[in-house]
């Protein structure tokens, strides 16, 4: 059985409520304070980056970027919200603006995909930061996306980075001291992970899956994204072979496939010290040392180039197959449109925080399928096999997970943002 639903709208729901290459996933610990909101703007946000500095992205890269923006720089940010219905005030009335963007410097790109996946990925830090501020009391009035990623420079001349490309704008204003569900987000945020384990076999209710589908606020209202599920046993089989033909297409890709190997760290200090990437225990689970040894050899580049001809990539495609079989459903998110624009992207990345927290607090597991979005024929190819309109950005498989998979390390965390 299949079910879509298409471009959700409406205000009603947060990301957490009850019903982010691979999104990574968040570190295990969570600080222990009250909810806030009776502070000032600077600790709301303070909160917020903590929050949003959760969010998932391919390869735990994690290529967002924040600015406040304040005075002229706000004053100037107001004309992006003139004439859009979303302005009620002038700036500086007890607005705040806030200024998201990519930074390139931390960005993928071996692949076309990967700059669809960087700013899906700068989404969903995008709505958890805007949920993180309206559980606090600071609500968006307007957001708006510039026409071109090099807008930033305009609004904040020669202090804006070069290697920053404006995304969003928000104007946020204080309209209380929140409702009491930040501390529910913030550990929700810090449970959601990749869970590339096994799952329980049996299926998961068409109530639940409403839940995830239903209406999102935020950045995430109203994005132009529908949400199938393949969960009957022909679909998912033949969605498992699917993976089994086109799955080992990164293994065989030598720049995508470098680029992967470059994030693998080679242990979970590393990774703490570089604050992103992945390990290899976050990929395969719990290992000795010496198949972590071994395997590591074997996916090695070097090793790759000579593995393939063996018929490596395919024999690591039919594993992934494997499992992707004994899922009771898998998850594909696609924009309504053929060719998306830069706001459609940020927007499917809030959309698609808000379903994968949504997930988390009804106990389900996310592991992303990436492979099968990231090549152009591969992507046409899955759209016509399972009769997907428009371009498909996200496939994953769901399910309740049955072991625990380590977090991933965080590089940028609490009020990371810059002032200008």
């Amino acid at each position: 059985m299949t079910d879509t639903v298409s471009g959700t709208s409406g205000t009603s729901g947060t990301s957490g409520a009850p019903g982010a290459s691979d999104p990574s996933d968040a570190p295990g610990a969570v600080r222990p304070p009250a909810d806030p909101g009776a502070g000032g703007f600077t600790e709301a946000l303070a909160e917020a980056t903590a929050v949003a500095s959760l969010a998932p992205s391919s390869h735990n890269c994690q290529p967002w970027a924040l600015a406040r923006l304040t005075g002229e720089r706000a004053r100037a940010a107001a004309r992006l919200f003139a004439g859009t219905g979303n302005r009620t005030g002038p700036a500086g009335d007890g607005t705040e603006t806030l200024a998201l963007a990519m930074d390139r410097t931390r960005t993928i790109g071996a692949l076309a995909a990967h700059d669809v996946e960087m700013r899906v990925s700068c989404g969903a830090y995008w709505q958890l930061l805007l949920s993180a501020l309206a559980a606090q009391g600071w609500h968006p009035e307007g957001i708006e996306y510039p026409a071109t990623d090099g807008e930033g420079r305009r609004l904040a001349g020669d202090r804006w980075p070069k290697s920053w490309s404006l995304l969003g704008v928000a104007r946020v204003r204080r309209t209380g001291d929140g409702d009491g569900s930040f501390r529910r987000l913030r550990e929700t945020a810090a449970a959601r992970r990749t869970n590339r384990g096994p799952y329980r076999a049996s299926g998961i209710g068409t109530d639940v899956l409403a839940e995830l589908t239903g209406p999102s606020a935020g950045a995430a209202a109203d994005a132009p994204v529908a949400v199938t599920h393949l969960r009957g046993e022909t679909e998912r089989r033949a969605f498992g072979d699917f993976v089994a033909r086109h799955g080992g297409r990164d293994f065989s890709h030598d720049a995508a496939w470098r680029e992967t190997f470059a994030y693998l760290r080679p242990n979970a200090s590393a990774a703490a010290l570089r604050g992103d990437g992945f390990t290899l225990e976050q990929l395969f689970g719990p290992m000795s040392a010496a198949r972590h040894h071994l395997l590591r050899t074997a996916l090695a580049p070097r090793t790759m180039r000579v593995l393939r001809f063996a018929g490596y990539p395919g024999l690591l495609a039919s594993q992934l197959a494997a499992i992707v079989r004994r899922t009771p459903a898998v998850t594909v998110m696609h924009f309504l449109a053929d060719e998306p624009s830069g706001a459609d992207m940020v927007r499917a990345g809030a959309r698609l925080a808000d379903y994968w927290l949504r997930a988390t607090h009804a106990g389900l597991a996310l592991h992303p399928v990436s492979v099968v979005v990231q090549h152009d024929d591969v992507r046409a190819a899955l759209a016509e096999r399972f009769g997907l309109r428009g371009r498909v950005f996200f496939v994953a498989r769901l399910g309740h997970p049955t072991a625990q998979f380590p977090a991933t390390p965080r590089h940028r965390e609490a009020a990371a943002h810059l002032r200008l």
